[in-house]
């Protein structure tokens, strides 16, 4: 019988807040920052500090670093779009947390992303040099631009999208016009590769920044209102190409001489912040226009005030603020963007991002990503700029180097360079975070202790400086830090016993094996206990240790040594038993059974060796790894053996077989430490790329010979534009200058598809035909009853093939048709006569036609029996077409109208409530003028009589 096995899967990622291979990114609202997460993208609320939701692909996609984030942007409505390392963007919806629809096109990784003002067309650039333009609305491809031959590093719209900004690491600017698809300037100059673009919401000037020691600056020309020869916004006097956009305006020093990594005006335009590939952001402030004249009138005056000479002295103070030919002072780039202060992050910056809106009491709100995943918000002031809040605690600040898990799998612990934290595996929720050394293994105290005040309370830590560190979990606090070796403290194991546990063993690089036991030491003052380690006894070894093993039955202890041995001793008497050797490098992870029968050794070798503990043979030596193997372990009382290793692979092995069960990928980087769970029902893993997986058992079972034959069909299926033929057949010739080709491209959806319209369309020829002879042999007289085919589930040929042909996504449309053969798309064209008169499927009608006369035109137009077809459907489709697009105006605009009555309505009461609050105080304004009046006559008849009474008392 054959056996089969449970499959795991990828459960949970945890501890990532941002990677560094993408951008990070606001959204329209400001209150959320969105970060890349390796394979996901994770919502922030800035003000709480909270990850809202996380933007995760479905789980049928492909994971790992082929499906890494790589670019990220935002429109100005709630939509998202996310590009990935395979080529593909995904589009989100910011408030429902969905996938929109999956758009497939670029070859290579997703370099940059862009929406126009209104968010209805994206823009990408990738690795493969194409930029594809999107339309966000239809959810397909409009064409794809070619002519960079390097890298696309940045994309900007200008001209209300109708143009197109492209910056490459090939040194070149290119403005595209969109309406005719035509590359329309080539802009040269630079002398490295061009990193990023940036212009003001006004689009006055364009930035770019290079490996050059310099910004350089741009004017934008924007074309006459009158339809005129374009004019320069800083010249208007002087006529220019029509074809020139972009003008060199002047160059910018930098204060630091590492490359630009990012530029960014913030929203409203005063001001440019410089990111360079460090720890720097340099922030420039851009003056308005009666600012920078002033600048420059200062600038000519002084230079003036510098020459020597009497005259030229008289001839300044004639023409103060002028230049030598009476003209105003000419502003330079100087003039307009002037360096405000320089920014510096702790650690080197990934990525920075501008708030929509600004915070009070600053200039703008500036978002940082850094590389050691971590984000950090900052307040531009007119001095300086201060942190006021940092997005830390819920991720690692370096590799993950170990990993270990309670004994009732309720608490996960990992330790890092300077932290121990505490998580809740289920939830990946991080519980606890304590300050701790260089953390190389760690052990949580069993339950069944003989001290009843360390059961599940307390976890050891062993440093790199030779230290043990006593964490107390509830209290989340390092109680002691016990100095037990000279050198790195690479492992800890702990000694099982049957009432219990009664200490653990610590392996380091000072060659000693030492052997502690548990105590109790009441405070002096409290009442409380807290835990303690004594030293009992110490083995010392030939060389350095690596790793310790005990048996579950505390048999043996296998100690694994620098020497690429390892040597397997009597746990109660020291006394030696035998060697394990035949790895040619050292052994770094080891494991034993449940059964104390078989023990595995992962090696620097990339071998897995499993052995016998009862001769020490060597049933099996595997390559397991293309790098070396970092951890093993068995899972409970099974002889199953989960591998992880550089190459950033969890493996699943069955050590009596000696077979490859499963590969699980899934890290971006090396896996340096795994942990099983007591039940074995899930496995984490812990990797450089400072994220923890959680891999979760599930019911589904599996067979070894399926497996088997899946890989090699992924194998065969990894390139569908065949990677042999480019191998080794003719290398790409490069693209003409500004060529325009197709947005889409091949993908194993687009085939499946493709093959699910043919056997629709051969079954409904077949049902057409049953159909046919049925009707001829009614005619004949003959009476039978017709059965139709149970699989076309009641429908007519024509609506089966639609049905079909509707459940194709809307961004694999045209792909799926371009691989259809003539005679199969003359069939399906042959059934939109059919379909013409639905009005809920004249927009796929009409893309199918389209489609199918852009790709097969000769040969429809030489096929005698289309003609016919096609003046049909160009008869009736474009008043279709016509029809359900005026029908939606008239919706739109009695939405508009609708809209504006119910605004009208919620107005009315607080319309009423200022009228009469203007009544009132027009009510007491006439009050007020009335009692002024009032008095002034009092005071005028006191006066008056005061005056009669003095001038009695004179006379």
């Amino acid at each position: 019988m054959v056996k089969s096995y449970l499959r795991y899967e990828q459960g949970g990622v945890f501890g990532v807040i941002a990677s560094g291979e993408s951008n990070i990114c606001y959204d329209n609202s400001g209150k959320f920052l969105m970060s890349p997460a390796l394979d996901k993208v994770g919502v922030w609320h800035v003000r709480q500090g909270v990850c809202s939701k996380t933007l995760s692909p479905s789980s049928s996609s492909s994971s790992g670093p082929s499906l890494g984030v790589t670019a990220i942007a935002s429109s100005s409505s709630s939509l998202v779009a996310v590009g990935y390392a395979d080529g593909s963007i995904r589009l989100w919806d910011l408030d429902k947390g969905t996938c929109e629809t999956t758009l497939n096109g670029h070859k290579g990784a997703v370099t940059a992303l862009v929406f126009n003002k209104i968010g209805s067309v994206l823009a990408s650039g990738s690795k493969e040099n194409d930029i594809i333009l999107w339309d966000v609305v239809a959810e397909t491809g409009l064409y794809r631009l070619r002519g960079h031959r390097d890298q696309v590093t940045d994309l900007l719209f200008l001209d209300s999208g109708k143009k197109l900004v492209s910056s490459s690491k090939d040194k070149f600017l290119r403005v595209w016009d969109l309406e005719t698809q035509y590359c329309m300037q080539i802009v040269s100059g630079h002398h490295s590769e061009i990193w990023s673009i940036a212009c003001d919401p006004e689009e006055r000037y364009l930035v770019t920044g290079s490996a050059d020691p310099e910004l350089r600056f741009y004017t934008i020309v924007k074309p006459d209102e009158e339809g005129g020869p374009s004019r320069d916004t800083s010249n208007p006097s002087e006529p220019l190409n029509k074809w020139e956009v972009l003008k060199p305006f002047g160059e910018v020093l930098r204060q630091t001489k590492d490359r630009v990594a990012t530029l960014r005006f913030n929203k409203s335009g005063n001001l440019l912040a410089c990111h360079v590939a460090g720890k720097v952001v340099e922030i420039f402030r851009v003056l308005d226009e009666a600012e920078s004249k002033r600048k420059a009138k200062r600038r000519i005056n002084r230079k003036k005030e510098k020459k020597k000479g009497s005259e030229v002295a008289e001839d300044g103070d004639q023409n103060h603020g002028t230049q030598e030919d009476g003209n105003p002072a000419a502003v330079v780039v100087s003039d307009i963007f002037k360096l405000l202060h320089t920014l510096r992050a702790g650690k080197k910056i990934c990525s920075i991002s501008f708030c929509p809106t600004n915070a009070k009491n600053s200039m703008a709100t500036l978002a940082l990503s850094l590389n050691n995943n971590s984000v950090e918000i900052y307040l531009v002031e007119s001095e300086s700029s201060r942190q006021t809040q940092a997005i830390e605690l819920a991720g690692h600040r370096s590799v993950v180097r170990s990993l270990c898990l309670s004994p009732d799998n309720s608490l996960l612990l990992s330790t890092t360079h300077n932290a121990v934290k505490i998580w809740n595996p289920s939830t990946g929720n991080s519980l606890r975070t304590i300050d701790s050394e260089y953390g190389l293994c760690s052990m949580f105290v069993p339950v069944k202790s003989s001290n009843k005040a360390a059961s599940n309370k307390y976890a050891l830590v062993g440093t790199k400086a030779g230290n043990i560190e006593i964490i107390d979990v509830a209290s989340a606090t390092c109680v002691e830090v016990v100095k037990a070796h000279g050198g790195d403290l690479r492992s800890i194991a702990s000694i099982p016993d049957e009432s219990g546990p009664v200490g653990f063993v610590t392996g380091s690089t000072d060659r000693d094996v030492k052997f502690w036991e548990y105590g109790k030491l009441q405070k002096s003052g409290e009442a409380t206990e807290r835990l303690t380690v004594s030293n009992v006894k110490t083995m010392t070894m030939s060389d350095e240790v690596v790793k310790i093993a005990i048996s579950p039955d505390a048999k043996y202890i296998a100690v694994a040594l620098q020497d690429s041995n390892v040597k397997v001793f009597y746990l109660d008497t020291l006394k030696f038993y035998l060697t394990l050797y035949g790895h040619k490098m050292p052994v770094l992870c080891m494991d034993v059974s449940s059964d104390g029968d078989l023990i595995v050794t992962g090696s620097s070798d990339k071998n897995l060796k499993i052995w016998g503990l009862d001769f020490g043979d060597c049933h099996k030596s595997i390559f397991a790894h293309a790098a070396s193997v970092m951890d093993v372990k068995f899972v409970p009382n099974t002889h199953y053996v989960f591998s992880v290793g550089n190459d950033r692979l969890l493996k699943f092995w069955d050590a009596d077989k000696f077979e490859l069960l499963l590969t699980l990928e899934g890290h971006h980087a090396e896996v340096w430490c795994l942990a099983v769970s007591s039940r074995g029902d899930f496995v984490v893993t812990g990797s450089q790329d400072k994220s923890i997986r959680r891999w979760d058992r599930t019911d589904e079972p599996f067979f070894i010979e399926e497996e088997k034959e899946k890989r090699l069909e992924e194998m065969f299926e990894a390139d569908l534009d065949g990677a042999f033929e480019n191998k080794y057949g003719p290398k790409e010739e490069l693209p003409e200058e500004g060529a325009v080709a197709a947005a889409g491209k091949k993908t194993q959806e687009t085939l499946t598809a493709t093959d699910l319209i043919l056997d629709a369309l051969d079954m409904a020829e077949v049902e057409t035909t049953r159909i046919t002879e049925h009707e001829e042999e009614t005619r004949r007289g003959k009476v039978s009853k017709f059965v139709p085919n149970m699989l076309m589930l009641g429908l007519s040929p024509s609506d089966y093939v639609l049905r079909s042909l509707s459940k194709v996504q809307t961004s694999d449309l045209e792909q799926t048709l371009l691989a259809l053969p003539f005679s199969d798309s003359l069939k399906l064209l042959s059934y939109l006569k059919y379909w013409k008169t639905n009005k809920e499927k004249i927009e796929i009608v009409f893309k199918v036609a389209t489609i199918i006369a852009h790709t097969h035109f000769n040969q429809l137009i030489s096929t005698p029996s289309a003609r016919p077809l096609l003046s049909d459907l160009s008869d009736v489709l474009h008043a279709k077409v016509k029809e359900c697009k005026d029908t939606i105006g008239f919706n739109l605009a009695a939405m508009n109208h609708v809209s504006q009555q119910l605004a009208m309505k919620n107005d009315a009461p607080f319309r009423e409530a200022k009228s009469k609050l203007l009544e009132v105080r027009s009510k007491r304004a006439r009050m007020d003028s009335t009692n002024t009046e009032t008095r002034k006559e009092r005071k005028k008849k006191k006066q008056k009589s005061n005056d009669g009474h003095a001038w009695a008392v004179v006379r």
